[in-house]
């Protein structure tokens, strides 16, 4: 069923793995160690697609270095696992994914699938190497407030790549994204992918993902199914709440005539809470009060979405 959460209409697809500590379940045979042999924990990579500044989760898998150790597989077979069960969904959208997924065989899958990519890249004190036409090593570089971009480089010599770096201001480090897409659409996809960090943090702030706890995987999948199952409900609810007292978000040319600098200080704070606040923090904790009849039409309204959302029409096959 979460599955039928997927956007047709998203214009890419988020991808990100999260720690989910677990220290005191030590029998636990889903339960291995996370950074440096601690703390105990597995891993949770979760798919999602873009939505009113959050995002809508669609898939995910869960691994740690004891399913490792116990199926003879590498963390590499199940990022490729889980790409493999939304790359039928995708078509043309890009995957976009953080540094860590900036890895070479994984560069070669997503090129031998067909499937668009917009990686940050990290370059700290082992970078990779990339080659030009005609066989050249470059060096990547940019300056503070610049941008650069590198076009049709061969990473380590073997995937053909698009490269663009920016560094602006009041960053410690420039930021750098790897992609086979043109590099400007990828850097703006890129800067996109915060999303997924801010729906992580109202899973574990509002919804205690982070606590859930089962004796076997199979169960502990189930469970964190249905808390996103529940997320993305609260989550449309809270879309449709949000908007009342604070407005829609901004779209399209200014209204005619000069609003007045009160005006625009109301609409500047509004629109300001309208970022602030997600959704599910609207409906579980701004205790909005509307009235009965103009509830009852936001939530049917949710309710329509909602339908839309799991079985479109036409149903995909």
């Amino acid at each position: 069923m979460l599955w039928r959460l997927f956007q047709a209409e998203a214009p890419f697809v988020i991808g990100d793995p999260t720690e989910m500590p677990r220290p005191q379940a030590r029998k636990t045979s889903y339960v291995g160690t996370l950074k440096d042999g601690k703390p105990r924990g597995f891993w949770l990579l979760l798919l999602a697609t873009p939505y009113r500044g959050r995002a809508l989760p669609c898939g995910f898998v869960t691994y740690s270095s004891k399913t490792i150790a116990q199926l003879a597989r590498s963390r590499n077979q199940y990022h490729w696992a889980a790409f493999d069960q939304v790359k039928a969904l995708l078509g043309d959208k890009p995957l976009v994914l953080d540094c860590e997924f900036s890895y070479l065989e994984l560069l070669e899958y997503l090129v031998a699938v067909s499937v668009n990519f917009v990686i940050r890249l990290q370059l700290g004190s082992h970078p990779p190497t990339f080659y030009d036409a005609s066989g050249r090593k470059v060096m990547l570089t940019v300056g503070l407030g610049e941008e650069t971009t590198y076009r049709s480089l061969s990473y380590m010599g073997k995937v053909t790549v698009n490269v663009v770096g920016v560094w602006r201001k009041g960053h410690a480090q420039p930021l750098w994204v790897v992609s086979d897409l043109v590099p400007e659409r990828a850097l703006a996809i890129c800067a996109a992918r915060m999303k997924i960090e801010e729906t992580f943090r109202d899973l574990k702030s509002l919804l205690t993902f982070d606590k859930l706890m089962n004796k076997s995987q199979v169960h502990m999948e189930q469970m964190a199914a249905l808390v996103l199952l529940a997320f993305t409900i609260g989550f449309l609810v809270g879309e449709a709440l949000r908007d009342e007292p604070y407005g829609a978000p901004a779209s399209g040319p200014a209204a005619p005539g000069t609003p007045s600098p009160a005006t625009e200080s109301v609409a500047s704070q509004a629109r300001r809470k309208w970022q602030r606040y997600s959704g599910l923090f609207v409906v579980l904790k701004r205790k909005l009060t509307l009235a009965a009849k103009r509830l009852r039409l936001l939530h049917n309204q949710v309710v329509v979405a909602f339908a839309q959302l799991v079985q479109p029409l036409p149903v995909r096959t």
